[in-house]
């Protein structure tokens, strides 16, 4: 079987995941994660969490999934979030094009092409339908909105779309935010919640589903003068995939520290440098295979819409690169929009040092003229009029100016504009926010988590495949086990163990069932850490109660006193403690793998 078949087949029998509605036949890209799996995520979660909001300073909200149409007007989502589709002439099935070409080509990266080259490649290639095999050279490629449409309210109600992003609920309510940030930049506002995107072909499971999770950061700066504490990463080594490799004929990798590709301009963004180097450490904390990952830069007809620059991290899984998480310069691009179209500021005031005094184009329009001559517009000249002074201010040395209102040119004379240069003592200005972001899928990463913790050795003869998850993000910490389960003295101690453990807040299997080898298989197979088993050997000696502590991935047992099993396993679980620091304190025993 493949790495993808393996995973697939463990992660529906052990409960990682499986297809939501199976029994009514389910529905591509909606998935169930099962015990095992909801509690991974949940630890991913919490994992990234405790790095970039708590540890960066950031504060956290809770938007909406739903939210009415004008959001994405503003934001740009109706008219420039879209993929390729092409549709099957036979059976019907639709295919994002871009991805047929790059699962069937060399061509690594199809989405920054125009869609009549990608018509040519699929002609080209003789691209086939991958679900009947028609061709589909001479098919049209079309753009297709991923947005998912619904009504709020009774009735027709209000157009209304689920969220494609955590981000725009994090920018929509920018003005209340502010407020709680005391106006002072920079910021960070962190969000993990789902969004939803009507992906044209949904595969590899939970890598590309139409409902996932989202852990995104919104950092709002001042470009002018806010920078990030690059020294803390300055020294983090990472592999980059800038665009100017990828569009060499023989690329190659970049290995540098972040310092170094912000000096030597690979990166161009301090920011974003900063928190790659970040988010370097953290996806190694979690388990990411750092020899099956890099951060590739996109290429420029590759980027959204609001990105001046983007980079993804990228996990290797079953053979190809895959998107785990995007970190984009968005610059003022969301709040100004959401400030030219809402009805709040989206700008925050910063004081001077020192009041300035500068010069400012003004006018005064006479609106006892302006009134009869354009009625109701009359109001939206004046403010026409103002924007023009400060955009243009030589436009008022004719005798007379155009200014747009409405979709509309009108004309004014000058003299009624009252246009004048005057001096002004100002103690601040109004700045719209840059934004970075990072922007992390969850559930990819859950997944490159479970793909590179699968490993497949053999044990006392047998062959044996299990996760070698890191303690902190592992669903279950401990499995706790009686020797026996009909030895009271070892089920009653076993079951005191699991309520220590607990209380502790440590995450506990308990299994009497099988022989102790068939035990730790599976919960090998899970992922978990750790093993401890009741025996007899440890409570009829002479001294305190012991009991065995055995070690995942080498297998190996130690002997430790009862007392001291909770205070152990709650520094390993925290990285305070290794099991290697166990194996120099504790007495080492022979395992038992029948």
């Amino acid at each position: 079987m493949s790495e993808s078949e393996k995973l697939t087949e463990l992660a529906k029998r052990r409960g990682f995941f499986f297809g939501s509605a199976e029994a009514y036949g389910g529905v591509a890209g909606f998935y169930t994660f099962g015990p095992e799996g909801a509690a991974l995520k949940r630890n991913v979660e919490s994992s990234w969490r405790e790095q970039f909001t708590t540890k960066l300073g950031n504060e956290e909200i809770e938007a909406p999934t739903i939210m009415p149409e004008p959001v994405f007007e503003a934001s740009g989502h109706l008219d420039g979030f879209d993929d390729m589709l092409v549709e099957c002439p036979d059976c019907g099935e639709s295919h994002r094009a871009d991805h047929l070409i790059e699962d069937n080509t060399d061509i690594e990266e199809a989405e920054s092409l125009p869609l009549d080259e990608v018509e040519g490649l699929i002609a080209d290639h003789e691209l086939v339908c991958p679900n009947c095999g028609a061709e589909l050279a001479d098919q049209e490629v079309v753009d297709f909105n991923l947005m998912f449409e619904t009504s709020i309210g009774p009735g027709k109600g209000q157009q209304g779309y689920l969220r494609p992003e955590t981000a725009q609920g994090i920018f929509v309510e920018f003005p209340r935010l502010k407020e709680y940030a005391r106006n002072q930049l920079p910021f960070g506002i962190t969000q993990v919640g789902r969004a939803y995107r009507n992906e044209i072909s949904p595969r590899k499971g939970i890598v590309r589903t139409r409902e996932f999770t989202q852990a995104e950061l919104e950092q709002f700066i001042d470009p002018e003068s806010d920078e990030p504490p690059l020294e803390d990463v300055r020294d983090v080594e990472v592999v980059l995939y800038p665009a100017t490799e990828q569009e060499k004929e023989s690329t190659e990798y970049v290995e540098v520290t972040i310092g170094e590709a912000v000096d030597e301009g690979i990166i161009a963004s301090d920011w974003v440098a900063y928190f790659l180097g970040v988010a370097q450490g953290w996806y190694e904390s979690v388990g990411v295979d750092m020899d099956r990952f890099r951060f590739r830069q996109h290429l420029p007809g590759e980027r959204a819409h609001y990105a001046s620059d983007c980079w993804d991290a990228e996990a290797e899984l079953g053979g190809d690169w895959v998107e785990i998480a995007g970190f984009a310069y968005r610059g003022d691009y969301d709040l100004s929009k959401h400030g030219e179209h809402g009805d709040d500021s989206f700008t925050v005031f910063q004081q001077y040092d020192e009041p300035k005094t500068v010069e400012r184009a003004v006018v005064d329009p006479d609106m006892s003229a302006l009134g009869p001559e354009f009625g109701g517009q009359a109001m939206a000249v004046a403010e026409a009029l103002q924007e023009l002074a400060e955009t243009n201010p030589d436009a008022f040395e004719a005798d007379e100016v155009t200014v747009e209102v409405d979709g509309d040119d009108v004309t004014v004379d000058t003299d009624l504009a009252n246009f004048s240069v005057e001096e002004q003592t100002e103690s601040g200005e109004h700045i719209t926010p840059h934004v970075v972001e990072p922007s992390f899928g969850v559930d990819r990463t859950v997944y490159t988590v479970i793909a590179h913790a699968y490993t497949e050795d053999e044990v006392a003869g047998e062959e044996r495949s299990f996760l070698g998850l890191e303690p902190g993000v592992a669903p279950t910490s401990v499995g706790v086990f009686p020797l026996l389960s009909n030895a009271e003295e070892l089920t009653d101690l076993a079951h005191d163990v699991v309520d220590d453990l607990r209380a502790a807040g440590l995450s506990v299997s308990y299994d009497e069932s099988g022989n102790i080898g068939r035990r730790y298989r599976r919960q090998d197979e899970v992922g978990t850490p750790f093993c401890v088993t009741v025996d007899y050997e440890g409570i009829e000696s002479d001294g305190p109660d012991t009991v065995t502590l055995r070690e995942r991935d080498t297998t190996a047992q130690l002997r430790l006193p009862v007392d001291s099993l909770v205070e152990e396993l709650s520094a390993v679980r925290d990285g305070d403690r290794t099991f290697a620091d166990l194996r120099e304190t504790y007495e080492t025993v022979e395992p038992a793998e029948a």
